[in-house]
């Protein structure tokens, strides 16, 4: 906490509740988010705050995405999986690794209510990316954020904006990729080009696609399983870092899914 403290000039009740849960999951992972070691250090924000991967999954993000062209981030809610993602893009970006960022998300539950909603097609689109908008903020300045916005540096956009595109020098990712059809992900991971990392990330129990269609993260674990420079990373409810009860609230959720599923059979 102490060392917590130095970084943010602050310890917040939610700093104190993942070191005491980390803690208690030693047998995982002896590191906390004071101990920045080789490799868990992302990088710090223009506020000076130090963004940390602080549990076993993330640590794995980052070295899986040191290691390979293309990783698979899957895992649930609260596991920090596009934050470690955002953080890995923007490192890279600053150290001049790449010459662009590139967000993308299914806009799933826009498709069929886009004309019910107020404005043009940005502000229609923006609350679904939201989330992405989120993670930059805290990590780049604002006016030097919305400069990046203007000049293309950073680019924001639903997955369909892909189509037809070779994405050259660039860090690209996919969040909410359960969302995703197999016709999608086979279109956006055939748009990366030269000197280009991508990061798909996704939740494959909460999928929002209608009942015919299949999700491509799903499909993908299969297709893609034994492709050298692809790599996937599982996080589970130990790399869950939001309230506490988020961890509780996943747990019951599986355990009444395997119910279901038993009765059913």
């Amino acid at each position: 906490m102490i060392e917590v403290a130095s970084r943010k000039n602050k310890v917040d009740e939610d700093d104190v509740k993942t070191l005491i849960a980390l803690k208690k999951g030693e047998k995982i992972s002896r590191t906390t988010p004071a101990d920045i070691g080789d490799g868990e250090l992302i990088l710090y924000t223009h506020k000076g705050q130090a963004v940390v991967a602080k549990t076993p999954g993330q640590k794995r993000i980052l070295k899986s995405s040191a290691q390979h062209d293309i990783v698979f981030s899957i895992g649930p809610a609260g596991t920090g999986k596009t934050y470690t993602s955002v953080a890995l893009a923007v490192k890279a970006l600053k150290e001049r690794r790449v010459q662009k960022i590139i967000l993308a998300r299914p806009a799933v539950e826009a498709g069929e209510n886009l004309g019910f909603l107020p404005g043009d097609l940005k502000e229609k689109i923006d609350p679904y990316l939201r989330p992405l908008y989120d993670a930059l903020e805290d990590m780049i300045d604002q006016d030097k954020l919305n400069l990046h916005l203007q000049k293309n540096v950073i680019e924001i956009a639903p997955l369909a904006y892909m189509r037809g595109r070779t994405l050259n020098n660039a860090f690209v990712i996919l969040d909410e990729a359960q969302n995703a059809t197999n016709t999608q992900m086979k279109m956006f991971l055939t748009r990366i080009g030269f000197n280009s990392r991508a990061i798909i990330t996704g939740d494959i129990t909460q999928t929002d696609l209608p009942r015919k269609q299949h999700s491509g993260l799903i499909s993908i674990q299969k297709i893609l399983k034994d492709i050298e420079g692809i790599d996937f990373v599982y996080l589970g409810d130990e790399d869950v870092v939001r309230h506490r009860l988020v961890k509780d609230i996943i747990n019951a959720y599986e355990r009444y899914d395997n119910s279901e599923e038993t009765n059913s059979n």
